[in-house]
């Protein structure tokens, strides 16, 4: 089998449509669709079925798929083998980070890397759902993403998943509200509370919601906000209440808002590094799965 064959597949199982992967490799649609054709000629059973306009991948053309990323793994580790006889990693490694993530360690990872001048870190923020990493973890290197810690953890099937931090989620309010004086406060505390949230499906949200499950009432939600920045200047204008996350909220020591944790439930995100198993084999990605664990450590420390 062709490995340029079998990395368009595994493209097409990451990317979802004929056109993201013919964009992704720079080829017509035509010649992506031909490539699948061949490769299951070669296998000898089908490897994709129609699925609207579009194509999906058989029972085993997903399990070629998995193959696949072995196959490229190989491959990249003989590339790495190479390349750890240089003095220094070197390289471009692309990196998606969700907004707040960024906003807690983008600048410690960056001063971390200045020590190792061969590696050229391009971030960018971008807002994901749990949804959205398969097809970043396709377009970029390293995806730095979140989840709601009851939610299920992302697949290790053709991805590899580390760990960083897991950061608390507290009740944010203004200075001045009544609730403030407490140390802690219980959900039936809030039932009656304006609530500021996230979109619908997004991480935060998850959590909102499972803890009013919990409590069997529904939170009365009046915004949805993705940027917890806006977020805090409503709560500290008094528009409502929110949970925010405990590391990445500037409070400006409970001057700007009162963050209080929440008794008796457990309200955190998970932040972890997703990547393809293929892509963790080269050394410049390594190092940089290094600092962002470094960086991740020392925030918890600091803060924790």
């Amino acid at each position: 089998m062709d490995v340029q064959r079998l990395r368009v597949l595994r493209e097409l199982a990451d990317r979802g449509s004929v056109a993201a992967v013919a964009e992704a490799l720079s080829f017509t649609p035509s010649a992506i669709s031909q490539q699948l054709k061949v490769l299951a000629e070669e296998v000898g059973m089908p490897l994709t079925e129609p699925a609207g306009r579009g194509l999906r991948l058989t029972a085993a053309g997903r399990a070629l798929a998995g193959e696949a990323e072995g196959v490229l793994a190989a491959l990249a580790r003989a590339d790495a083998a190479v390349e750890r006889l240089r003095t220094t990693p070197r390289g471009r490694v692309r990196m998606a980070i969700f907004p707040s993530g960024a906003r807690m360690l983008l600048a410690g990872v960056l001063a971390r890397l200045d020590d190792v001048p061969g590696l050229d870190l391009q971030a960018r923020d971008v807002d994901m759902t749990p949804s959205d990493v398969p097809v970043l973890a396709a377009e970029f290197d390293v995806v730095v993403t979140h989840r709601d810690e009851h939610s299920p953890a992302p697949s290790t099937e053709r991805w590899q998943v580390v760990p960083l931090l897991r950061e608390p989620l507290d009740v944010a309010l203004p200075p001045g509200h009544p609730l403030a004086r407490r140390r802690t406060l219980r959900l039936d505390e809030l039932a009656g509370e304006a609530w500021i949230s996230v979109d619908v499906g997004w991480p935060v949200d998850d959590v909102l919601r499972s803890l009013s499950v919990g409590n069997g009432a529904a939170p009365r939600v009046v915004q949805r906000i993705n940027d917890f920045s806006v977020t805090e200047e409503l709560v500290a204008a008094g528009r409502g209440i929110a949970l925010l996350p405990r590391y990445s909220t500037d409070d400006r020591g409970g001057r700007r808002l009162a963050r209080r944790p929440l008794a008796g439930v457990r309200a955190a995100r998970l932040v972890e590094v997703v990547l393809r198993t293929s892509t963790a084999e080269r050394p410049a990605v390594r190092t940089l799965l290094d600092v962002l664990r470094a960086e991740a450590d020392a925030l918890v420390a600091a803060r924790g």
